[in-house]
């Protein structure tokens, strides 16, 4: 299994140095989430803060109203290939082009724009490690100006195996192999705390990441690639032929997907809807404790 953690993280040196580079996009993710006591977070753009100060050359994209389904029965689902072929098109986004993500606080926000980027094929991707917070504290350069790039043409080639459906989480229940793995905090697992998205506690048999733990907090930095290693060891991801990542709503899953991703699991899919979706269908069952 290749650790891909150097073609995944970036710098911000390295991306200091390349910010004039014509193959190198940069994508400001910020969005924020207002966690709330059941059900979906409440959501707060984060175009105004990117229009305070931003990396220069960045464009601004939102999680919900760029990078989710524009009709859809729940709130962050994965968008049509054609709606994610029209945005990248429109920001002068080829495939050729290397796409730096990076954004302020919430790393699974960035982390699900990486999912949906992943998932559509785009594979010279990375994450700016440490996020808008990093840039600044160590004093690169920050613009208000509004960049501008000539449209060009994006094909999207999803991988539709990124993606988890119910009949899959169920499967995973019947013995299909899967490991279930949940992203939420430790209390949200067992159902002791915390908000919940329907009905508290996890889907039976699941295994527990938190997405929290693969990151120092404060500093916004990936931990190193062994304590990483570690976490998901002890939850026995790299024994698993699948892994179905899951959390409330796709959100904190994507930060365990990108860790999979980055230290070489070989087949894993994210549940896209989670706990949105199958906490709320009392027919399916939770397990607390």
């Amino acid at each position: 299994m290749q650790d891909k953690r150097t073609d995944m993280l970036v710098e911000p040196q390295w991306l200091a140095a390349h910010l004039n580079d014509p193959m190198v996009r940069v994508l400001d993710c910020t969005t924020y989430m207002i966690a709330q006591p059941v059900g979906a977070s409440l959501i707060r753009s984060g175009r105004p803060d990117y229009e305070e100060g931003h990396i220069p050359g960045a464009q601004h994209v939102g999680m919900v109203e760029h990078l989710s389904a524009l009709a859809a029965p729940y709130p962050y689902t994965m968008p049509a290939a054609e709606q994610i072929e029209a945005l990248l098109g429109q920001l002068g986004i080829g495939n050729e082009h290397h796409i730096v993500i990076y954004g302020r606080g919430h790393i699974p926000t960035v982390t699900r724009a990486w999912y949906v980027l992943h998932a559509m094929g785009h594979r010279k991707l990375a994450l700016l490690d440490g996020g808008f917070e990093r840039w600044q504290r160590e004093g690169w350069p920050v613009s208000r100006e509004l960049p501008s790039f000539a449209a060009t043409r994006y094909q999207a080639q999803f991988d539709p195996r990124k993606v988890a459906g119910l009949d899959e989480v169920r499967a995973a229940l019947q013995g299909s192999g899967a490991l279930l793995l949940n992203a939420l905090g430790r209390d949200q697992f067992a159902g002791s705390g915390g908000a919940h998205y329907g009905r508290p506690g996890r889907i039976p048999g699941s295994v527990n990441v938190p997405a929290r733990e693969l990151a120092d907090q404060e500093t916004k930095v990936f931990h190193p690639t062994q304590h990483i290693r570690t976490l998901f060891d002890e939850a026995g991801a790299f024994r698993a032929p699948r892994v179905l990542t899951y959390c409330g709503g796709g959100i904190a899953a994507s930060t365990t997907a990108f860790a999979l991703e980055m230290l070489g699991h070989p087949d894993w899919a994210l549940y896209d809807n989670s706990l949105l979706e199958w906490s709320t269908q009392p027919e399916l069952p939770m397990q607390m404790g």
